[in-house]
């Protein structure tokens, strides 16, 4: 019977399962340290889109094949390199940005944010993103601006797109 249960566990060469074992996890060390990165949500900031505890996928990738878009969410790495937070990119390098009441523009256009469902009167004053900057903020606008970590961020510090 253990003679039995042993083939079932490494099947008729255990050379050729140990080789593939070791194969699956270097793949899997591989695809976690460079592919993918799992970020678990904390806080209001992104409510109702992200949930306190949620744990999301990002992609690593992603922004060294292409350029961050307006609109998606993104993992954005903080200045000590430790914290990692999730944030909606809204306007991106060039682009001109106000808030008057709560209203996003972008370009003098207002954009539809359809996944924002409270508004606290926030006032920016119009100014122009450089030419490797991102402006991020958090979906939960019901929230104090003073409360959020929001603004600025510098292409280098997004680490790439929220993909689940």
């Amino acid at each position: 019977m253990a003679e039995g249960l042993a083939r079932l566990i490494v099947g008729a060469n255990p050379a050729r399962t140990a080789v593939r074992s070791l194969a699956v996890i270097v793949a899997g060390a591989v695809l976690v340290t460079y592919g993918i990165l799992p970020v678990r949500g904390s806080g209001p900031s992104m409510l109702p889109t992200v949930k306190d505890g949620q744990l999301m996928i990002v992609g690593r990738l992603s922004y060294r094949l292409r350029r961050p878009r307006r609109g998606e969410l993104a993992a954005v790495r903080l200045e000590d390199d430790r914290a990692v937070l999730i944030k909606r990119i809204i306007a991106g390098p060039g682009d001109r940005l106000a808030i008057t009441r709560g209203v996003v523009a972008v370009n003098g256009v207002t954009l539809e944010e359809p996944y924002v469902s409270l508004r606290n009167p926030w006032q920016i004053d119009e100014f122009a993103l450089g030419a490797d900057e991102y402006f991020v903020v958090g979906d939960n606008r019901g929230m104090p601006m003073e409360l959020h970590t929001m603004g600025r961020v510098a292409g280098d510090r997004l680490i790439g797109p929220v993909l689940w």
